[in-house]
């Protein structure tokens, strides 16, 4: 998960919880004001392709609605839950279709602070029991697939502990709060380091942060913001090399270290949020991987209906 502890000036909250866009100094500062059992419903589309040499090669896109609820609100936190349905998915690789659709009908229980900054997945056992329980009928369906228990496994390892599924299966939800509990000036960037974790059981990856609030929409009451992540190209360009050695994915054919391409992972996102509650409106995030001449693409949007 990103640790959203990255430098001071991003905490510096204001004490106020009231007039989060201020136009008269032009600084928005992002805070939930959500009603216990207050429910907001988002269409979500997620889509990957992979792009080499401007042919486009591979392409995929998933989409799925989420019913948001306030289920509990305290003087420092909420308690949110992300119910996960209607799941449709447009490819042609029938074992991603199946294991897409291991996801449907799922609750998910999230707890920010007060401010709707993210804190934590709070059912992660749950939602680990529950996805277990799905792929054991998944393995029945698969067993014509060549390597279908290392598959399902491997799938399976993104919601082992609640450290991976913070990181890996819930990263709607991380995009839908990162701007959360911050004051911004508009046109002021907000920069730092923070640490992304390294799905190949390493350290984490150093990763350069920018934060910024671009418009102030005083009429219709909203603000758009945008951030920049750029993950350290040496660090994890050596633990994609280390992973893929020991995996023995090219056998005696993998190159040596120094000549092994430079991977560069780039993600960024814009969110336009509605300032007297918080709730998001639009958001879409961005993500490209790049080695050599191939690059893979991204695109996640996040649309209140």
């Amino acid at each position: 998960m990103n640790k959203l502890v990255i430098f001071g000036t991003l905490f510096l909250l204001s004490l106020s919880l009231f007039g989060q866009i201020s136009a008269k100094d032009s600084t928005v500062q992002v805070i939930g004001y959500w009603s216990n059992q207050e429910t907001q419903s988002y269409d979500v589309s997620y889509e990957k392709f992979k792009i080499k040499r401007k042919d486009t090669i591979s392409r995929e896109l998933m989409k799925y609605e989420v019913d948001i609820k306030i289920i509990d609100s305290t003087e420092n936190s909420y308690t949110i839950d992300w119910f996960y349905k209607n799941y449709s998915i447009d490819t042609e690789n029938e074992l991603v279709r199946k294991l897409t659709s291991i996801a449907n009908d799922i609750s998910v229980k999230i707890k920010t602070d007060e401010y709707g900054a993210f804190i934590e997945i709070v059912n992660w056992e749950e939602v680990r029991d529950y996805l277990v329980k799905v792929t054991e009928k998944l393995k029945v369906e698969l067993k014509e697939v060549p390597n279908y228990k290392e598959i399902i496994a491997n799938v399976m390892s993104i919601y082992s502990t609640k450290e991976s599924i913070e990181a890996n299966a819930i990263k709607d939800a991380l995009q839908f709060y990162q701007f959360h509990g911050v004051k911004y000036n508009l046109g002021e960037e907000l920069e730092g380091v923070l640490e992304t974790s390294n799905n190949f059981g390493g350290k984490p990856f150093e990763t350069h942060v920018r934060f910024s609030l671009d418009e102030i929409n005083e009429i219709d009451g909203n603000s758009v913001f945008r951030s920049n992540q750029v993950i350290n190209s040496k660090q994890l360009t050596d633990a994609t090399y280390k992973q893929l050695k020991m995996l023995g994915t090219f056998g005696d054919k993998i190159p040596p270290r120094n000549e092994f391409p430079s991977l560069t992972n780039e993600t960024n996102t814009a969110s336009r949020i509605h300032g007297e509650s918080g709730w998001i409106i639009y958001s879409i995030m961005t993500k490209e991987i790049t080695a050599e001449e191939t690059t893979n693409i991204e695109e996640r949007v996040i649309e209140i209906k």
